[in-house]
């Protein structure tokens, strides 16, 4: 069996306080081997960008535990979390994130030029443009390119620090189902290069690509 990338266990989290508190996480946990790709689906609300949030190191639990890549999530210090961020996860958002007065290329590129990416980003980002056919995106401005070009750069910029996780949330929730299809092939191909892929969403396009679905209730993960 492939080994786990991702493991979480009894992750509580709560927002609000006194009468209008809401727990959206109560004791959720999930393991995604490498190679797998797992979507969590949920109504409007559920928590699945929280879930999401605290497997990236964006956010932090108020109980639980989170290893990712070999490496512990909680109770590390926010410059550890960052170092952790660059050399082991990718993030792909529905809204592409990409910054606007940044050429594609100079998209895919940002985070080989933070301090701590790994070796050889450069070079990958730029294979990754070619692979995945965004060589004239690479030139243009965001505004100039269509929301499946804009996506595909998110892609690739996701996986120019050759994370072993993958995160994203709702990613084809703006794009025409050519655009959507092009997008969930990269992250089936980034899957098949041994990663493990985590996609929240509420697509049934998504869902029967994965290898797992799994659904959010009353704050814990079932199948």
């Amino acid at each position: 069996m492939a080994a786990s990338l991702v493991s979480a266990r009894g992750l509580v989290k709560t927002y609000g306080s006194g009468r209008a508190a809401r727990r959206v996480l109560d004791g959720a946990s999930l393991d995604v081997a490498a190679g797998e790709i797992v979507a969590v689906t949920g109504r409007s609300g559920s928590g699945k960008s929280t879930l999401l949030h605290l497997l990236g190191a964006l956010d932090r639990a108020e109980a639980g535990e989170i290893e990712i890549a070999g490496e512990r999530v909680d109770g590390r210090r926010e410059r550890e979390l960052t170092r952790l961020r660059r050399r082991r996860l990718g993030f792909v958002f529905q809204f592409f994130h990409l910054v606007p007065e940044l050429t594609g290329a100079e998209n895919v590129l940002l985070p080989a030029r933070l301090p701590g990416a790994g070796a050889g980003a450069a070079d990958r980002a730029r294979e990754l443009i070619v692979r995945l056919g965004l060589e004239d995106a690479a030139r243009r401005l965001p505004h100039e390119l269509s929301g499946g070009e804009q996506q595909r750069l998110a892609v690739a910029r996701a996986l120019v620090n050759d994370p072993p996780v993958l995160l994203a949330d709702e990613p084809t929730g703006n794009l025409d189902a050519a655009s959507a299809d092009l997008v969930l092939d990269l992250l089936r191909q980034a899957a098949g290069d041994g990663r493990a892929v985590v996609i929240v969403t509420h697509e049934p396009a998504v869902t029967a690509t994965a290898d797992r679905v799994l659904h959010l209730r009353d704050g814990c993960l079932v199948a």
